[in-house]
């Protein structure tokens, strides 16, 4: 394949390193996912189900680093961020290596969280840097479509690496992959933001974007919506294992149907690239919204039946891919819903905008993931409310959006 001569590499080796700094972000959630019983046993043996939070600390540590990155990385340069970002991430995985109680642990992994929303944000601005136009919407395809395999394996690594070396070895395994891709782009990607292009860090600057963004109905309907549908991927995300472990006494498969599920709910954002243009964003956001409504009931009501093992298994494995498919159907739209407002302030309002929606989805997630008692009531019933609430918050949108005067 031909080289770029913006950075000298190979477009497949750019590509492959800017899915690896997106994998950051699944790997470090995904891969802990087998890890929680022992992690639970380990540290929080009266209250095994506190280690959900491992999970849900981290997202909050991502979100609140999603506010600064990324003006950071335009003051300062897309390397020198993403570099300080994986120096907190593996210093902070060190310490988690050698937790020895659930508190410090929860601490490490916000921190962690904090040093991977360098290569988050960073690496969205290093391909706008690089390409643009239909050749940037392209490489980010391809990378994308290999960062979705990352859910499906991730997993499966985790239990394989506990297996060797219990659940402290996955933390070292974290710090591994963030010395390769902090390496790999120290020695072959160049500097993509040149000093005369930088701006300076101001926060007045930042918060006047969150005053603005907030004070614009559209913009504001949608982060809230963008919330509650990722609160519901983050609370499937912090029960789904104590599920099939408790529940369904399926720990040992666990991994596999994790990346079955993975793997079809991937094929959600290729859908909504195929039909977004002639359906309408906001309609297939509400269209979602209420089919998981009504697939959410359903499972809250099939839940309390006395079905068989197996058929409450094979309902539960298709309500959980609905969940993750509702991801791939609304995030991305919403986001873009979010943006067009915003064009004169892009870059700053993609930061605030998965900040505030990161961290209040996390807000939300841990305390419903902390309800679990061995049944799937407090699963259907958050996610019941979630997507109730959002499709609440959808119609209220197009009354608001009616309202506006046109441009």
């Amino acid at each position: 394949m031909s080289q770029s001569p913006a950075h000298g590499m190979a477009k497949a080796e750019f590509i492959a390193l800017i899915a690896m700094m997106f994998a950051t972000i699944a790997f470090s959630i995904d891969a802990m996912l087998p890890a929680l019983p022992e992690i639970g046993a380990a540290l929080s043996p009266d209250d095994a189900n506190q280690a959900q939070l491992v999970l849900t600390s981290f997202v909050l540590g991502m979100g609140i680093g999603t506010f600064f990155t990324g003006p950071l990385s335009d003051a300062f340069g897309r390397k020198r961020v993403i570099a300080g970002g994986a120096v907190l991430y593996i210093l902070a995985a060190a310490v988690a290596w050698r937790s020895h109680s659930l508190e410090l642990l929860l601490a490490s992994r916000v921190v962690m969280g904090l040093g991977a929303a360098g290569p988050r944000i960073v690496g969205i601005a290093i391909v706008r840097d690089l390409y643009a136009g239909r050749e940037m919407a392209r490489l980010m395809s391809i990378a994308m479509m290999i960062f979705t395999l990352v859910p499906a394996f991730a997993p499966m690594l985790g239990a394989g690496i506990i297996a060797f070396s219990g659940w402290r070895g996955i933390f070292l395994a974290f710090a591994i992959f963030a010395v390769i891709v902090v390496m790999w782009m120290g020695l072959r990607l160049p500097e993509t933001l040149p000093r005369e292009n930088r701006r300076p860090f101001r926060l007045p600057l930042l918060l006047g974007a969150v005053t603005e963004m907030l004070g614009h109905p559209t913009v504001r309907l949608s982060i809230m919506v963008q919330t509650l549908c990722l609160g519901m991927l983050f609370t499937m995300l912090t029960m789904v294992q104590p599920v099939y472990d408790v529940i369904f006494d399926r720990a040992e498969s666990f991994p596999f149907w994790f990346g079955f599920v993975a793997l079809m709910a991937g094929t959600a954002s290729l859908l909504n690239a195929a039909i977004v243009v002639r359906v309408g964003m906001r309609r297939i956001v509400t269209w979602s919204l209420a089919a998981q409504m009504v697939a959410s009931a359903a499972m809250l009501f099939l839940s309390s039946t006395p079905l068989p093992g197996g058929l409450l298994f094979g309902l539960f494995i298709a309500w959980q891919t609905s969940v993750f498919f509702l991801a791939g159907t609304t995030l991305g739209n919403l986001n873009a819903i979010a943006m067009e407002p915003m064009g004169h302030i892009a870059g700053m309002a993609a930061s605030v905008i998965g900040a505030i929606s990161t961290v209040l989805a996390a807000a939300i997630a841990a305390p419903v993931g902390l309800l679990f008692d061995g049944s799937l009531l407090p699963l259907g019933a958050g996610l019941l409310t979630m997507a109730a609430l959002a499709f609440v918050l959808m119609l209220q949108m197009a009354r608001a959006e009616a309202r506006l005067p046109a441009e």
